[in-house]
This record gives C-alpha cells, structure tokens and sequence, in this order.
C-alpha cells in the first residue's frame, strides 16, 4: 500500500468519526433534552371560574373585592393603543374596582411605563403571563374576591366593545355596592 492511499483511507476514517461525533451532538443537543432544561408548563388559557389566587401573589382578592387584571406588556402596540381606555376605565370607574396590572416586566419598568402613559392603577405585578393562561396581550381579567375569573376581554377593544366592558363593570358595581 502506498503513501496516497494510506492517507486517503486515514482521512475516510477521520471524516467517518467526525461525521458520527456531529450526530451524537446533534441528537443530545436539539432531541433529547438535558435534564432540568425543560420548558415552564403552561397553564390551561384563563376562563371563567379560573382561579389567580395563587398564581398573581401580593393580591389581595378578598379585599379589593372584584379586581381588574391588565395582562399587558410595554412590548405590545395592542397595548399601546389602549391606553386611552385604560385611562377612561378609572376615571369612569374610580375606585370601585380594583385594576391590577400583570406584566412580564420587571416591577419598575412596568410602572415606568404605566406612568408615562398616565395609566393609573392599584398595583403592579410581575407575572410570566403563559402561567396565568394568557396567550395574548391586551388581556382583561375580572376577578371576584374569591381570585375567581368572571369576565374576559381578550385583544385591542373597539370604542362599542370598550363601551360593553364599562357597562358590564358599572352595572355589577351598582349592584354590589
């Protein structure tokens, strides 16, 4: 056997081994996951009857009675454009509910950003919002004082759907108080 092809068959076996140390990176790498890497469970997507209690901590649902959830995020234009309606929520409503504003933002940016908006709420907590079944932002939640959901509005609103939800939070204030 001569030099050439000694080393054509060194170089066969050397490709050989590197294209099988690939595969067993690859295969470990994207198909089998390592341990302690999988991704967060979601929860089931919010409904009525949900309950946040446990799951939006630092809320006081028994106190505020019926609490408006904002699932919001400062990355949202949807969010954006309602701004205006969060702003008339409170002033139409004043302090008869609650507004609590869950965002996947760190406490401090969230209220930054509530505040040059001039969106005024009760609270401000940090929340992965996939954990309290919300798939998409703007969402609304009412919640009652058991931490149970009885209302949701999902997406950028229209001036008739926002006029809706007003109602439906005027009328179950009037009654209860």
């Amino acid at each position: 056997m001569n030099l050439s092809k000694k080393i054509e068959a060194i170089a066969n076996v050397a490709t050989t081994v590197a294209a099988l140390l690939l595969v067993v990176v690859l295969v470990r790498g994207y198909l089998i996951p390592a341990p302690g890497t999988q991704r967060p469970q979601m929860a089931p997507p919010a409904s009525v009857g949900t309950n946040l209690k446990s799951s939006i901590p630092g809320v006081d649902w028994t106190g505020n009675g019926r609490t408006l959830v904002l699932a919001i995020s400062n990355q949202c234009h949807f969010c954006k454009e309602s701004e205006p309606f969060y702003r008339r929520l409170r002033e139409e409503l004043g302090a008869r509910v609650k507004i609590v504003a869950a965002m996947p933002q760190p406490v401090a940016d969230a209220e930054q950003y509530l505040k040059s908006a001039g969106v005024e709420v009760d609270q401000v907590r940090q929340v992965t919002l996939s954990e309290i079944g919300v798939r998409g932002t703007p969402t609304m939640l009412l919640v009652d004082g058991s931490g149970r959901v009885t209302g949701i509005w999902t997406g950028r609103l229209q001036p008739a759907e926002e006029d809706q939800v007003l109602s439906s939070l005027r009328s179950t204030t009037d009654k209860k108080g």
